[in-house]
């Protein structure tokens, strides 16, 4: 029996897979609701593109990253740490992050399909949560409006364009299928802000 992936972005067509997707029947628990909660983050629900605001809570939760940066900075320096630490700890942080919301957005979005019985749910943005933030990894700190724009432009440019091979993730099993093909649009939206961004400074 084969399934059809829904998607989160209308501008992608279905994909028919083979994956056999049954629904959980009875009462949700706590892990289900929970894993429903982090799988959509509340956005997953709206009508029209559900992706495109679950790459905005990316871009939220980043900007929110910057903000504990600038504290942390201002904390540091007063205190003699160097430039370069600040740097670092702030990589670390956003690392730290992508990879939390990464292997729990698996978790999440594998008991997701198996509570709704659908391959890959609409619903489900955790994946676009995930890969937007990595599309700011090399994006420097305090960097302009205009660049957290593009970056979320970038993003959103090959999460639905889906060059080779995202879409070929796309087969692979469960949560892992739903956040790989993300991920991996997210490094590409990372690699092309890096070079946009070094440009910019070297200019």
């Amino acid at each position: 029996m084969r399934t059809v992936k829904e998607s989160s972005d209308e501008l992608n067509p279905p994909v028919v897979t083979s994956a056999v997707i049954t629904r959980a029947r009875g009462r949700r628990s706590l892990a289900d609701n929970l894993a429903l909660a982090f799988a959509t983050w509340g956005v997953g629900y709206l009508p029209v593109a559900p992706g495109t605001f679950g790459s905005i809570v990316g871009v939220a939760l980043y900007l929110l990253v910057e903000a504990a940066t600038a504290r942390l900075f201002a904390f540091g320096l007063a205190r003699g740490w160097t430039l370069a630490f600040n740097a670092s700890f702030r990589m670390t942080l956003l690392l730290l992050l992508v990879a939390v919301v990464t292997l729990v957005g698996v978790w999440a979005a594998t008991r997701a399909e198996k509570l709704l019985g659908r391959k890959d749910p609409g619903i489900v943005v955790v994946d676009e949560v995930a890969g937007q933030l990595i599309a700011f990894l090399f994006v420097p700190f305090n960097s302009a409006w205009w660049v957290i724009i593009m970056g979320f432009a970038a993003f959103r440019l090959f999460d639905i364009w889906k060059p080779y091979p995202i879409r070929r993730l796309e087969a692979l099993e469960a949560g892992l299928g739903i956040m790989a093909d993300d991920v991996l649009a997210g490094i590409y939206a990372a690699i092309l802000m890096s070079l946009v961004t070094s440009i910019y400074l070297w200019s």
